[in-house]
């Protein structure tokens, strides 16, 4: 009786063990399989073989669903046909496209909201629609829900400028700068912006906070450089001339 137990304990131990390998070696190369898909995927997109590359994108949804990463690269097949039909002067399947990848954008913004490329790609397809209205509301959604975050103002403050409103793009910068003013790449935004709007002091200003907060940014250095306005780094306020 107790050899018929150990026995039993004995088979029902390795049918266990085997059945974790299994599902171990199962889920392995269910990941292996989904890197490849997009690997593939992505290199076929890289050589502008967007057909193919939907279809291992495609594969790689069925394997595992609802992965940002290849939500985005869905979108981004997506957005690349649409460029290629509106070059060809095929608007409706261009619209198409474009609707296939706002679509694949916002699932992604629907797992992650805060997934940058996804936000800026989706701002980019509505406006080659010409929803330029929907592309700005977004983005104001994005700012507020999203964030609040020095970048996705930066990215409001752009979204302005474009549409001529510099008085809102003004203050969006105003509003990434006071939310993060240690942040070097807001003040960096914001220098260029000045320094499109012909604000050259304040410009400055901002180009020497970015450069304390970051020295190693050689564009930065260069404008101050070519300013001689390079601010020393030991706490003085004297500048290199």
């Amino acid at each position: 009786m107790i050899h018929l137990k150990r026995t039993l304990r004995h088979a029902m131990t390795t049918l266990i063990a085997g059945t974790l390998l299994a599902v171990g070696l199962s889920t392995g190369c269910t990941a292996v399989d989904y890197q490849q898909k997009r690997f593939h995927g992505q290199s076929l997109m890289a050589s502008g073989t967007y057909g193919a590359a939907r279809h291992f994108f495609n594969e790689a949804e069925a394997i595992r669903p609802r992965r940002v990463g290849n939500l985005y690269d869905l979108g981004t097949c997506s957005m690349m046909v649409a460029k290629r039909r509106l070059a060809e002067k095929n608007e409706l399947a261009a619209r198409r496209e474009l609707n296939a990848a706002i679509a694949y954008y916002s699932h992604a913004l629907e797992v992650y909201p805060g997934h940058q490329p996804s936000i800026e790609a989706k701002n980019n397809a509505l406006e080659l629609q010409g929803r330029f209205d929907d592309a700005l509301k977004h983005a104001e959604w994005t700012a507020q829900f999203v964030g609040p975050a020095a970048r996705q103002y930066v990215f409001l403050a752009n979204e302005h400028e474009e549409r001529g409103d510099i008085d809102g793009a003004l203050l969006r910068y105003k509003q990434a700068i006071a939310m993060e003013p240690d942040n070097a790449d807001a003040h960096v935004a914001f220098a260029k912006f000045l320094l499109r709007t012909e604000n050259e002091s304040a410009a400055v200003h901002h180009l020497k906070a970015a450069y304390r907060l970051d020295p190693t940014d050689s564009w930065t250095l260069g404008q101050l450089s070519s300013r001689g306005a390079v601010p020393v780094l030991d706490g003085t306020t004297e500048e290199k001339r």
